[in-house]
This record gives C-alpha cells, sequence and structure tokens, in this order.
C-alpha cells in the first residue's frame, strides 16, 4: 500500500461522504443566490426596507434616551446596548430573508465553522471576554482598574476590547496622564485583574518620613499622628461601613481603619511612616495635604529634623593624653 492510498483514507474518514459535501454548498449557494431578477429585486427590497425602519426605530429610541436619561453613565450603557440589539436583530431578519429554506447544511456550516474557529481564535477570544465582561461584571464603566500592567478609568466596553483613561505611567503618583488605551477583552481570561472601585472605594496609602537620630523622634510620631488624625480620619467611618457591606460579598477584613503612624530605623535616620486610607483619586491631593502641614509643624519645633543620606568622619587626635 503506498502513501498516497494511505493519505486518500484518512481525507475520506475525516471528511465523510464528499458527494453530502458537495451538494451542501451548491443548496447554499442555491439558496443565497436567488434564481429569478424578480426574487432578487424582492429580497433587496425587503433587505432595504428592514434597514431603514430598524434604523429609524433604533433613531427614535437614542432620541428618547437623550430626554430622559440624565446620566452619562447610564445613557453610554443603554446606548450600546441598543447599538447591539440593533445589529443583532438586523443580522437575524437579513439572515432570515435570504437564506430560508436552507436544507442539508449541517456537514458544511459544521466544517465551515471549525475553520473560523481556528482562523479566528483571537476575534473568539475576545467575544468571550465580552460575554465575560457583560455578565460577571468584573468591572463598569467608570471603574479603576489594573490590568496587565496598564493601570486606568474604564470610559467604554465594546465587543472585541475595551478602553481606559491611562493613570500613573509616564505621571507621578496615580493621576490621568490624558492617553487613552485600547485593551483586547481576551486579556480579562488571562491576566490579574485589580478593580480598585468595586466592594471597596479605598485603598491603603504609606508616607514616609525620615527624621534624624538626634530628633525628638517621639514628639515627632505625635505631630505626625495628628496631622494625619485632621486631615483623613472622618474617612475612616465611611470605610468601616464600607467593609461590613463589602464582607457580605467579599472576604475582606480589617482590623484597624484609623490612621496610625509606625516607627523603624533605618541608616540615614528613624523612619515614620504614616498610614491612612484614602479613595485613589484623592490620593495625590490628600499626600500633599499631610506634607505641606508637616513641613509647617516640623518648622515649629527646632528639635526635629527631617533626615537625608549624610557622611560622618571622626578624627582621632595622635597627641591626646589620657
Amino acid at each position: 500500500m503506498c502513501a498516497g492510498t494511505v493519505y486518500e483514507k484518512k481525507n475520506d474518514a475525516f471528511f465523510g461522504r464528499p458527494d453530502i459535501i458537495k451538494r451542501a454548498v451548491e443548496n447554499f449557494w442555491l439558496q443565497v443566490i436567488p434564481q429569478s431578477s424578480e426574487d432578487a429585486q424582492t429580497r433587496i427590497l425587503a433587505s432595504l426596507l428592514v434597514i431603514f425602519v430598524l434604523w429609524l426605530i433604533k433613531r427614535m429610541i437614542q432620541r428618547l434616551l437623550r430626554q430622559h436619561v440624565t446620566d452619562l453613565v447610564r445613557f453610554h450603557q443603554w446606548r450600546k446596548s441598543v447599538n447591539y440589539l440593533h445589529a443583532f436583530i438586523v443580522l437575524i431578519i437579513l439572515g432570515h430573508i435570504w437564506l430560508r429554506g436552507i436544507k442539508e447544511l449541517g456537514t458544511f456550516l459544521g466544517l465551515l465553522s471549525a475553520g473560523l474557529a481556528i482562523a479566528l481564535h483571537d476575534t473568539i477570544a475576545n467575544l468571550a471576554g465580552w460575554i465575560f465582561i457583560v455578565t460577571r461584571k468584573p468591572f463598569v464603566l467608570g471603574d479603576r482598574i489594573e490590568i496587565g500592567g496598564t493601570a486606568g478609568d474604564v470610559i467604554d466596553i465594546r465587543p472585541f476590547q475595551f478602553s481606559v483613561i491611562e493613570v500613573g505611567g509616564r505621571i507621578d503618583a496615580e493621576q490621568s496622564t490624558g492617553r487613552i488605551i485600547n485593551v483586547p477583552n481576551a486579556k480579562v481570561m488571562r491576566d490579574n485583574l485589580a478593580n480598585f472601585s468595586t466592594g471597596f472605594d479605598y485603598i491603603w496609602h504609606e508616607i514616609p518620613v525620615l527624621i534624624t537620630f538626634e530628633s525628638n523622634w517621639k514628639k515627632a510620631k505625635e505631630l505626625l499622628l495628628g496631622i494625619v488624625n485632621e486631615k483623613v480620619e472622618h474617612l475612616s467611618a465611611d470605610a468601616e461601613a464600607q467593609v461590613r457591606t463589602a464582607a457580605m460579598r467579599y472576604l475582606i477584613f480589617f482590623s484597624k481603619m484609623t490612621p496610625t503612624v509606625y516607627t523603624s530605623v533605618r541608616d540615614s535616620g528613624v523612619l515614620l511612616t504614616i498610614r491612612y486610607i484614602v479613595k485613589p483619586r484623592t490620593k495625590r491631593g490628600s499626600e500633599q495635604e499631610i506634607w505641606e502641614a508637616i513641613l509647617d509643624s516640623f518648622a515649629e519645633h527646632p528639635d526635629i529634623d527631617l533626615a537625608y543620606p549624610t557622611t560622618r568622619f571622626y578624627r582621632l587626635d595622635e597627641g591626646n593624653e589620657k
């Protein structure tokens, strides 16, 4: 038995009966391409009428949305839903007009779908990611997320990709860079996703304050604790209420929500670390307020100095006597 014979048998075993596939393909084109010009004209006119009527209905719904939905996020969500529904209905009706009466297409469509699944792997993965985003809602419009090293606020969700306006990156602290980044939907099923807005609106933030060894570190710690309590302690009550609500859905436990100051030692001095909760979008503003208060407070106390990397030299005099 030659190699060619073995290949042909494998080919027949894979495709089954070629005559069935041939008839299915011929039947497909006979149904799609009308056999008379009169039938073709009828289907074309029906298709144009369907497209126009559904477009008109979509425009009327969008106008009603503009008049009655004042919230921009809700309006954007409704507008996208109407567009998707409109496209789906148009495809269904046009398919019924042009493909009605098709028979024996099971084999043909099966082979066609298998080929498309391989050729359009990324496209199908993005559609699956979109379905996951819409149904499971790992994030919604307006949420601040981080995925695959990209952080930003979600501004649009589409079937193949979603868009975020970047924060951080080139800009110090977590503030907007002004760049819009389009992320494939498939990444939500492959990469780790961090959501800064769902369940708990706050994050922990720390400000390290390094003072010299000669400074009165106990007084400095008291001053820092007073400053942070004055600036952000009011956020603790709201954060505790959110934790109690989020704990019913997520396993979130924080034993202490009030601001605190931790003490440690570094090569150049005593490190006092301020730790407090803050909303992600206000982190930089709160840090600025706290640092300005720290500088003003330390300026009033000469026994407290900020430290910086220094080198000290000690000289031993040879002529010293006991």
